[in-house]
């Protein structure tokens, strides 16, 4: 049984599972009775488009099968109770009339980020209704600091739990808006990615998301190849520091000034057919599934390959408001690099060479930029920069634009390509704009990372094409390849490995 609106998160019935009855275990042992429903939200990997969704840019991710799961009871008493089925996460527990998110230096705690999604709803709801309180079971299977959006997932189903506990349906674009937003409690200006394709991702086809208004179109991927995804092991929470933010800083400041005038480790790969992909999963009670179910027939198992363990090495960020001040545009007002573009009614190409006409390849200073668009350190603070970005003191702003209106025009002719019908370049063609897409991340972005680089050249012999998939710094690496089986995989990896060593020591 399911809701007939297609519109909202449907409700459909509940498919037990060994790990379903785990969870069930802990929920009764724990709160001493049985859950009132759960919700199942999937991680996510992005095929294409990395970077451009908070400058307004159009991307293209895929759902998993590996989701963030809750049991959750309903409580007349605002009280709050999480228990974390991973060892390594504490309990918590809070009164939610006096919910409050305070994050401090480094990583923000586990259930800080389930706060986001309560405090999301809580800000929407009408104001005679009681806030209810919630008795919580969560069991994570999305690896962390991955590149797979774990902490979008976590959000994400805390607001569908609370909108559910509260009666308050909504439809699928508006929570994902909704807990895109909620992200910011903790202090990450994300753009929507991770959150749309959590609510509109649909079984078989990975998806075009689009933003301004968020929408969504099926992309149909070619046969006579698979996705294969690789943990560089390299990890980085991307709230814990300044680095994510920063490049979503130097983006906006290129478009405001713009205005003006013109070692050892071991890796873990995911095996995923590009015909069954993840559909979205969702809130399930004991009669019915909140959310979109099924489990994706893609995922095979995880196969590890050598790589070597090298020292991270982070860079900063970009924003536009150079270019808006230069082409006589209200330059505060301009915030992401897609508004540019469509105030300035130009194609991306003609942006790209608005770019490389306007700002110069040096990094800006703080001081360069505040006498450009001739405003005040504190007006800019204020205008333009994060809490956690207004120390620094020099901005990439030509780079970080160009690989945004280049990266936007890999995501229009990935899905053009996937549109047409397939012929003998479609895959070498998908390939090479996976590759582009990585060596502009890896330079003009420097968001990725040694290992991430590694995996990826080590992937030349063996894949159409690959690239860093999620925010870098870290994380992994997806790559498109011909169809074998997991264990091929790995073994071609690991002759990929051997191979490559012994060339070095001749």
């Amino acid at each position: 049984m399911s809701n007939a609106n297609s519109d909202t998160v449907p409700i459909r019935g509940f498919p037990q599972s060994d790990r379903s009855q785990e969870v069930d275990t802990k929920f009764a042992a724990r709160y001493k009775k049985n859950p009132d429903f759960y919700i199942r939200v999937p991680g996510r990997v992005n095929l294409i488009g990395e970077h451009v969704d908070y400058c307004g840019y159009g991307v293209c991710p895929m759902a998993l099968e590996q989701d963030v799961f809750l049991a959750v009871s309903v409580e007349k008493d605002p009280i709050l109770r999480l228990h974390n089925m991973d060892k390594q996460y504490t309990d918590f527990e809070c009164n939610l009339k006096n919910l409050s998110i305070s994050v401090g230096d480094g990583a923000p705690e586990w259930h800080q980020y389930f706060l986001c999604g309560i405090k999301g709803i809580f800000d929407i709801l009408p104001k005679d209704v009681d806030f209810k309180g919630m008795n919580v079971v969560v069991s994570g299977k999305v690896p962390l600091s991955a590149g797979l959006s774990s902490s979008s997932a976590l959000v994400s189903a805390a607001a569908l739990a609370t909108a559910h506990a509260h009666n308050f349906p909504m439809s699928k674009e508006k929570i994902a808006n909704l807990c895109a937003e909620c992200e910011r409690y903790i202090g990450t200006q994300g753009g929507g990615m991770d959150q749309a394709i959590a609510f509109l991702a649909t079984e078989g086809c990975a998806k075009l998301i689009e933003f301004g208004p968020l929408r969504s179109t099926d992309i149909t991927l070619p046969g006579g190849a698979v996705f294969v995804i690789a943990h560089s092991l390299a990890k980085l929470n991307k709230a814990a520091t300044a680095d994510f933010n920063c490049r979503v800083v130097e983006c906006r400041l290129a478009g405001q000034r713009r205005s003006k005038g013109r070692n050892g480790n071991y890796t873990n790969v995911l095996h995923l057919e590009n015909r069954t992909l993840a559909p979205f999963g969702g809130v399930f009670t004991n009669d019915f599934h909140f959310g979109p179910g099924g489990i994706p027939h893609g995922i095979r198992k995880l196969a590890e390959i050598a790589c070597r363990d090298q020292e991270r090495d982070l860079n900063l960020f970009d924003r536009w408001d150079i270019i808006a001040k230069k082409r006589g545009l209200e330059w505060a007002s301009v915030k992401r690099l897609g508004d540019l573009q469509q105030a300035l009614k130009v194609d991306l190409s003609e942006m790209i060479t608005i770019v490389e006409e306007t700002l110069h390849e040096e990094p800006y200073t703080k001081e360069e930029v505040i006498r450009e668009l001739e405003t005040t350190s504190d007006h800019l603070n204020d205008t333009s920069l994060t809490q956690n970005t207004r120390h620094i003191q020099t901005f990439k702003l030509r780079q970080r634009a160009l690989h945004v209106f280049r990266e936007a025009r890999r995501v229009e002719l990935f899905h053009s390509i996937c549109n047409k019908p397939m012929d003998g370049t479609t895959l070498a063609t998908l390939g090479r704009l996976m590759t582009d897409s990585h060596e502009s991340l890896r330079d003009l972005y420097e968001c990725s990372h040694p290992q991430l680089d590694r995996l990826v050249e080590l992937s030349r012999e063996l894949t159409f094409g690959a690239r860093l998939t999620g925010a870098g710094w870290g994380g992994l690496r997806g790559g498109a390849r011909p169809p074998r089986e997991p264990r091929q995989i790995h073994e071609d990896a690991e002759r990929e490995v051997l191979r490559r060593t012994q060339t070095q020591r001749n």
